[in-house]
């Protein structure tokens, strides 16, 4: 029974984390602060989600640093997400065949 009870009460949470904005905020937001906040918010979440997968996976530790240090590069040159993407994973799988020492 607590199992129901607590899908209910998450579900319950979740609908009001999406719904509230929608219904309190009617007019464009003017203020410059909590538009640039808002604007970084999904970053912030995929990179908190993401980054420390990156160092918990199977594949040896200098593939996953190589690995984000080629993304970085290529993101921080304004490469498009799927150029940063492929030319991360590719670098990951090449230097995991490099053994260490």
């Amino acid at each position: 029974m607590n199992i129901y009870l607590y899908i209910l009460v998450m579900a319950v949470v979740t609908y009001l984390i999406r719904a509230l904005p929608l219904t309190l905020i009617r007019g464009k937001i003017k203020n410059r602060f909590f538009r640039s906040f808002l604007y970084y918010v999904p970053y912030a979440c995929l990179m908190a989600m993401t980054f420390p997968a990156v160092f918990c996976g199977s594949y040896p530790i200098h593939a996953a640093i190589a690995g984000v240090a080629v993304a970085f590069i290529l993101a921080v040159r304004g490469k498009n997400l799927l150029t940063v993407a492929l030319a991360a994973s590719i670098t990951v799988f090449i230097v995991s065949f490099i053994p260490l020492g």
